[in-house]
């Protein structure tokens, strides 16, 4: 769990006054428009509420900003605590530092550099729980994910919890990227069977790609063209009598442009997908630039709610879930198409 005094100090900061809480200064603002500094702008909002002494320092945030600066700031902190990796300690979902990070960090990001909008939000139900399911791309930190969740909380007060793929929860260089434990505590939810139905059994409002990896690992080539959906989703809606909020996004597919998805280097280094572009160069020499993603306009469009079907409670076989799952694939696919096709 979250240490005590961790918790006490994101309880107290986000009870007082707005003005005591992590306010953007000038430093924050260059961070926002200077693509190595969005890795700071995380890690200085999460030393602000919780105590993290092995947390990256500020000379070793200077160097984030130099070409090559990244591996001296990495060897710096490796240094500093004693030739170790960072300490993993056991993190649970914090509902009001998600709000505190979404208020402080995403509204700006959110608002001026992607964007972000929803349209058709009558077809928004007035709560959940819910399995809100999204078509997924862009081959980089989930952006598209991190700002619907965002305009959902914004827009209906709702808490929603990302679905998430294991690597951000666990590759070593999110390790050292980002602080411990960092995607549980803002409420992301390991993409395992096991995880998936734990939060659909208590009734959450989930954010789900029914592509899987399979939709951010397609690339550009194949950009709006939706890859088979899961079955999982229908089968625990239909148990759990969760309906299912259908969302398509466009813009997402300008996150990370004309990139490739490089097979073979991604397996070696263990990542879901490796994109090969004109930008990993830039990566190679400013490696915080990972959780950056191009400047975009991200529009999500409602669609109407599916309701879950009563009587076939618990008896949906798998041929009838893919089925299904393969329907509401084409029936956003489509509607995918007819958008695009009005420009």
């Amino acid at each position: 769990m979250i240490n005590q005094r961790s918790e006490k100090l994101v309880n107290s900061q986000l009870e007082n006054a707005p003005g005591e809480g992590y306010i953007f200064n000038w430093f924050d603002w260059f961070c926002l428009w200077y693509p190595p500094g969005w890795l700071i702008l995380f890690n200085r909002h999460w030393q602000h509420y919780h105590p993290d002494p092995d947390g990256w320092n500020w000379l070793e945030y200077g160097l984030f900003l130099i070409p090559g600066g990244f591996y001296l700031a990495l060897l710096s902190r490796w240094l500093r605590l004693g030739f170790r990796s960072p300490r993993k300690e056991v993190g649970e979902f914090d509902p009001k530092y998600q709000q505190a990070f979404g208020k402080e960090i995403l509204a700006p990001i959110v608002k001026y550099y992607f964007r972000g909008e929803l349209q058709q939000v009558e077809n928004l139900p007035p709560t959940g729980p819910l399995i809100v399911a999204m078509n997924h791309a862009g081959m980089c930190f989930p952006w598209d994910f991190l700002t619907l969740a965002y305009l959902l909380s914004e827009a209906k007060e709702w808490v929603v919890q990302p679905i998430a793929n294991p690597v951000l929860f666990e590759h070593p260089w999110m390790i050292w990227w980002l602080p411990p434990q960092w995607s549980q505590v803002l409420g992301g939810v390991r993409a395992e069977l096991d995880d998936f139905e734990s939060a659909i059994a208590q009734g959450k409002i989930l954010l789900y790609a029914p592509e899987g990896i399979r939709g951010p690992g397609k690339g550009w080539r194949r950009r709006y063209q939706l890859e088979k959906f899961n079955v999982s989703f229908i089968q625990l809606s239909d148990r759990y009598h969760i309906p299912i909020l259908p969302v398509f996004c466009i813009g997402s597919e300008s996150l990370h442009p004309w990139a490739i998805n490089f097979t073979r280097l991604q397996r070696l280094v263990k990542l879901p997908f490796l994109p090969l572009s004109l930008l990993m160069f830039a990566l190679l020499l400013f490696p915080s630039m990972g959780v950056w993603a191009m400047k975009t306009r991200l529009r999500y469009f409602i669609q109407p709610l599916e309701p879950v079907e009563l009587d076939n409670h618990s008896k949906k076989g798998r041929a009838v879930a893919y089925e299904q799952a393969q329907q509401l694939r084409e029936k956003l696919q489509l509607q995918i198409n007819q958008f695009l096709g009005k420009f």
